[in-house]
């Protein structure tokens, strides 16, 4: 799908799919290993040579922000990890990008830090998720409450305030109090960047599967009152939202995760990844799926696992066509994500016609209930809470508006 000129920036992400043990909650593709796997290692080789043959397939020159995500990338520990990052700086084109890595804090030790920070990393993502043990234990969350700080305290040594701390509400055994302690003892390490993720039972976990879990969640309302307790409570600290879960400090925002709701182009590398790349002057794209088996990945050669613009049959990557309605469709749902909303130069550059054009009727429904930002064309601190119904309004709108313009534009 890639123009002769090649598709522009494009992300990296790399997708580290080892854990130390599964979460009750979490429907992330990851295997359980210790650090001794030597599947690790070969890992490590695999995906540099990916790297290579993608980007060169792809014909990328510009690569703005790299994300390596998991699963815990910490559990590559700080040869595998450096080895990974001065392979992925040698193959990565000048400037080098924003580099963030994800990692446990009782996994992240002072020889794992020293390895991100000596390889470029500029950010570390950290899986906190709740200080308390309780709720901790309930969902069979990995590793204890006690040892947080202490790995914090690390972090904050090696970054100062270039990292991010996740946390979730809702989970079973928390309630206000609880959740306002997470707060303080987060917030006491004075992270840049906060996520703060309403807990979603999600389908073939075993929080959904097992009762015994369900029946100890909170009530739907109260969830809703502990997200936005903890919303406020960030926000009263001076972390702005400028997505649906993210707050940040001035300056701390995750450039890496902005360009997935502008929804420009990125890749992806290693089992459960995928990459979207657009063409904007045809307005349509490619998204690639990796398949979710380590073990297959390991075994295939470059040329069957990695990505390219066409993936060849028979090879553990897939591939889907994104033709012009869908890419708008998406291009709203994840813009609409984000407080500054769809950016309108990208979309008229992509499709053609303001985004004024496309869904007028739900614009002014939404405006008129006080939900859109009146400087932007974007949903409001509150409107952000219906994110949903507002979606289902746009995109009901854009296929009965769709087809005709769409026509027309494939055919210029």
């Amino acid at each position: 799908m890639a123009s002769p000129e090649g598709p522009g920036p494009c992300s990296l992400y790399i997708h580290i799919p080892f854990c130390a043990g599964a979460c009750d909650y979490c429907d992330f593709y990851s295997i359980p290993v210790n650090a001794g796997d030597p599947r690790l290692g070969r890992y490590v080789d695999a995906l540099l040579a990916d790297g290579e043959y993608t980007l060169a397939a792809f014909g990328i020159t510009q690569v703005p922000t790299l994300y390596i995500g998991g699963g815990t990338p910490s559990l590559l520990g700080p040869e595998r990890m450096g080895r990974l990052l001065a392979g992925l700086r040698a193959l990565l084109p000048a400037p080098l990008p924003e580099i963030t890595v994800e990692a446990n804090p009782e996994s992240a030790d002072g020889p794992f830090l020293e390895a991100c920070r000596e390889g470029g990393v500029e950010r570390l993502s950290l899986g906190v998720q709740t200080f308390h043990e309780p709720s901790r234990r309930l969902v069979h969350r990995v590793g204890e409450g006690a040892p947080l700080p202490e790995g914090l305290c690390l972090v904050r040594e090696y970054f100062g305030d270039a990292f991010s701390a996740d946390l979730i509400t809702g989970l079973p055994g928390q309630n206000g109090e609880a959740l306002r302690k997470d707060l303080e003892q987060l917030l006491s390490f004075a992270p840049g960047h906060v996520s703060l993720y309403a807990l979603t039972p999600e389908a073939g976990t075993p929080l959904v599967e097992d009762r015994r879990f369900t029946a100890l969640l909170p009530p739907a309302d109260e969830a809703d009152r502990l997200w936005l307790t903890g919303r406020d409570f960030l926000e009263q600290a001076g972390y702005g939202q400028y997505e649906v879960s993210n707050f940040a400090r001035p300056g701390r925002a995750s450039a890496h995760n902005i360009r997935y709701w502008r929804m420009e182009n990125w890749l992806g590398l290693g089992p459960a990844a995928s990459g979207t790349v657009i063409d904007d002057r045809a307005g349509r794209g490619i998204r690639y799926a990796i398949g979710a088996d380590v073990d297959a990945y390991l075994r295939a050669s470059v040329g069957d696992r990695a990505p390219a613009p066409v993936p060849a049959e028979g090879g553990v990557v897939s591939a889907e066509a994104l033709d012009s309605l869908t890419l708008m469709q998406e291009t709203c749902l994840m813009g609409f994500r984000y407080l500054e909303g769809p950016d309108p130069l990208l979309f008229v550059r992509r499709f053609r016609r303001d985004i004024r054009e496309c869904i007028p009727r739900t614009l002014t429904r939404w405006r008129d209930r006080g939900l859109l930002r009146p400087d932007k064309i974007a949903l409001n601190r509150e409107g952000l809470l219906f994110l949903d119904p507002f979606l289902t309004d746009c995109f009901g709108e854009l296929e009965v508006r769709g087809g005709d313009w769409f026509r027309s534009f494939t055919e210029l």
